[in-house]
């Protein structure tokens, strides 16, 4: 019987959590990028052209932080930005072939990762997994709803 749900799952997900990001970021040290860049980067490879605002809905990121990382990632010449012809206030967002050359080489290394990270783990107990997951989610997006009305 479960003492504490706190303990259980609150504890256990947010331990997890800051051991797969720091796996993932280690893992992609070699690739000169970081979890969050490689998010973005890969959002961004899915989309012939993007918006900044786009682009953070997408990832569930504020502004601020998608800020930062498209500097990054423009410095590292992995996407561009130009004037929105819709809007001059606004600069849409392309990936560079620089940008989609990283995709393409870092994509199989990820699922890799993942694979060493789910091993020993049925399929089964991974379709269960993604249930229970999806099945959270969609009760934290009721609560966060009634917090807000």
């Amino acid at each position: 019987m479960i003492e504490s749900f706190d303990e259980s799952i609150g504890l256990q997900t947010s331990h997890m959590n800051r051991r797969m990001l720091r796996f993932l970021n280690h893992s992609l040290e070699w690739y000169d990028i970081t979890l969050e860049q490689w998010v973005v980067l890969s959002k961004l490879a899915e989309e012939e052209e993007i918006t900044q605002k786009m682009l953070s809905v997408k990832t569930e990121k504020d502004p601020a932080s998608i800020l930062r990382i498209l500097d990054i990632l423009e410095k590292k010449e992995l996407i561009e930005r130009r004037q929105n012809a819709g809007d001059r206030r606004a600069s849409s967002l392309y990936i560079t072939a620089r940008g989609r050359a990283l995709k393409d080489e870092v994509i199989p290394y990820i699922e890799n990762r993942f694979k060493e990270i789910v091993e020993g783990i049925s399929e089964q107990e991974i379709t269960t997994y993604l249930k229970v997951l999806h099945r959270i989610d969609l009760n934290l997006v009721d609560l966060l709803n009634k917090q807000k009305g």
